[in-house]
């Protein structure tokens, strides 16, 4: 009898370690389901947001296009009256020449005023002091009556502020006699 109780404990003893190892079976397969499930959510919200960049980029690019496009018309828009006064003023070119040259005075003192209002005013720098943030210097002459390093004459104009230069200016800087 003693020896059916030993079968018998060890018959249970081996139902208990099945039931062990199928009960850590499911587990390890409960977690491995688990991990993948997390995974597929980590993937899937990964494309989201590959996807919702991609549409954010399209979206910068679209606006952007849109902006410059604006810009340009706007722009072009404010040069008509400009070139309809040059147009006004080679028509009247023959009847009296001499209205020609008023008329492209005030043709240049209204493109002049356009720049200004795009933020590019003409800069008048006879007399100020060389600036190579500002200025091109082309050519240098000895004059006496300035200061070495004084803007003496402007060749081309520059135009715009400091902080938004459209052209700097070519000038002539005194220079001292050697």
């Amino acid at each position: 009898m003693a020896e059916d109780q030993t079968r018998e404990a060890e018959a249970e003893a081996d139902a208990a370690a099945e039931t062990d190892a199928t009960s850590d079976e499911d587990a390890a397969s409960r977690a491995e389901s688990v991990a993948r499930e997390e995974a597929a959510a980590l993937q899937d919200r990964l494309y989201r947001a590959l996807a919702d960049l991609e549409n954010a980029r399209k979206r910068h690019i679209r606006e952007a296009e849109r902006i410059q496009s604006t810009e340009r018309a706007r722009v072009a828009g404010e040069w008509l009256p400009v070139l309809d006064n040059l147009e006004l003023a080679l028509e009247h070119a023959q009847s009296d020449p001499a209205a020609i040259v008023a008329g492209v005075r005030a043709v240049r003192e209204q493109a002049l005023a356009l720049l200004d209002r795009l933020g590019y005013p003409r800069r008048d720098d006879v007399g100020a002091r060389f600036d190579p943030n500002r200025h091109e210097a082309i050519s240098s002459v000895v004059d006496d009556e300035v200061a070495p390093g004084t803007v003496v004459h402007v060749v081309r104009p520059g135009y715009g502020d400091d902080e938004h230069l459209l052209r700097p200016a070519s000038v002539v800087v005194a220079a001292k006699d050697s």
